[in-house]
């Protein structure tokens, strides 16, 4: 890469990535409200009910989250593609993320349909399997819309345009609740579907946002041709896509598995400790959001500046980008540590007979949860930068080496053979971002400075 004298300052950048990004912030926030809205509407409705959706979700998400990764290649291909002007390049990249992201759907759709004998392979209670498998037999038609959303919300990313994406989840968590409290309870003279209108109202969700950001994408940006005989082959852009989309989802498959992996782990110390790792996780899941939005709003930025060359705008927007998260990281660092009484009890009933370890063990857990904070929000934006530079088969190599050769290994020393607990686990988690922050890191810098 060649360095470019800056024409922006400091300032500019932080401006311009907090404009890119807050819609991001806010979309991932109410991306959140959808699954929160599930979970308590049929928590109302049914407690069997919750707990098979609760299974079904944990076996959904993950294979949602590594068919993402091809989405996620969409958003620094085209964002340099845009800064080169290359339109046919941005039509061809964005089409075969629709194609990669539909044929690993429907690669993986018998799994979803035949969901029940693998749940009970895991060891899950074969009624609650069969639930989760009678919400995915609807739901995981659902995938294929969801990850068409996924690509096309990359390719609006690439191009700055991230205000519809809000509005399209907003309208989309809106018109859940809603479909939810129609099919979920009978209402409306409606049937009362239970588990199975939920998973309705997902599917009906997806399919109406992708075709709203469709219709928004073809309106907006007419020169694309974007949906033009979207059933030509393209050999060259599909493969580019599927490497690099391949690498992004075993990135993002590595940190769930350690995560899944401290569950595990926790729950061995019983259901206390298991009960405050769930609510010091979600609250971390929540404030992380924050700094997943400035990521993908750093790879479309530091896309453009590797499309055109430029690895001196490159670095200064790193630095904006790493301001934004740390800062806000210090910001929840302060919050987990001034209320975690309050924090954790909001998630508790008064009269719990385990409130009180609960609110015990949550608090020292909210502790490793402040550092957690500073490491994470560094891991992911360090990922994001390199995945606008193209570069992602290398982070995924250090992903899987600070997950589970560092990190998960560390949970278990610091958990059970030092007799550290539930607080060991997650000083392990800790260490496994820590290494994956300082590598990325020294990843990127190396990579700007040649």
């Amino acid at each position: 890469m060649t360095t470019t004298a800056a024409t922006k300052t400091f300032r500019d950048h932080l401006r311009a990535h907090l404009v890119l990004g807050l819609p991001l912030i806010a979309s991932h926030m109410a991306q959140m409200a959808i699954g929160l809205t599930d979970t308590v509407m049929l928590g109302w409705y049914d407690v069997t009910a919750l707990a098979s959706l609760v299974l079904a979700s944990s076996f959904y998400i993950v294979l949602f989250l590594f068919g993402s990764g091809f989405a996620f290649a969409v958003m620094p291909l085209v964002s340099a593609a845009a800064e080169q002007g290359d339109e046919t390049r941005i039509r061809r990249v964005t089409r075969m993320g629709l194609w990669v992201s539909a044929g690993f759907a429907l690669a993986i759709l018998p799994a979803l349909w035949f969901s029940a004998p693998l749940l009970r392979a895991m060891g899950q209670e074969p009624a609650l399997a069969a639930g989760a498998q009678e919400y995915l037999r609807i739901m995981g038609w659902g995938i294929i819309p969801a990850l068409a959303v996924m690509v096309l919300k990359s390719y609006l990313s690439a191009l700055e345009r991230t205000r519809m994406q809000l509005f399209v989840v907003i309208a989309a968590a809106l018109a859940n609740a809603g479909v939810n409290w129609v099919l979920i309870f009978g209402n409306l003279g409606a049937p009362e579907l239970g588990i199975r209108g939920a998973a309705i109202a997902s599917l009906a969700v997806q399919v109406i946002s992708v075709a709203a950001l469709a219709l928004y994408a073809v309106r907006t940006f007419p020169a694309h041709a974007l949906l033009q005989r979207l059933w030509r082959p393209d050999r060259g852009a599909f493969g580019e896509v599927a490497t690099m989309g391949f690498h992004i989802g075993l990135t993002v498959l590595a940190e769930i598995g350690l995560f899944s992996l401290s569950s595990l782990l926790v729950g061995l110390f019983g259901t206390a400790a298991l009960a405050a790792h769930g609510i010091a996780l979600q609250l971390s899941s929540i404030s992380f959001m924050v700094p997943l939005g400035l990521a993908n709003a750093a790879t479309v930025r530091s896309g453009r500046a590797f499309g055109r060359g430029d690895s001196g705008t490159l670095r200064l927007g790193a630095r904006a980008a790493l301001t934004l998260g740390l800062g806000w990281a210090v910001l929840a660092v302060a919050v987990f540590l001034a209320i975690p009484d309050l924090l954790i009890g909001a998630y508790i009933a008064p009269d719990e007979p385990l409130r009180a370890e609960i609110l015990a063990i949550g608090s020292q857990l909210l502790f490793m949860a402040a550092l957690f904070q500073l490491v994470d929000a560094t891991q992911v934006i360090a990922a994001a930068l390199l995945r606008g530079m193209h570069d992602t088969r290398v982070p995924m190599l250090i992903a899987a080496a600070s997950y589970w050769l560092i990190g998960a290994p560390a949970a278990w020393v610091f958990g059970f053979p030092l007799g550290l607990g539930a607080q060991g686990v997650w000083l392990g988690l800790v260490l496994g971002l820590a290494t994956a922050a300082v590598l990325l890191t020294i990843r990127f810098n190396r990579r700007t400075l040649v």
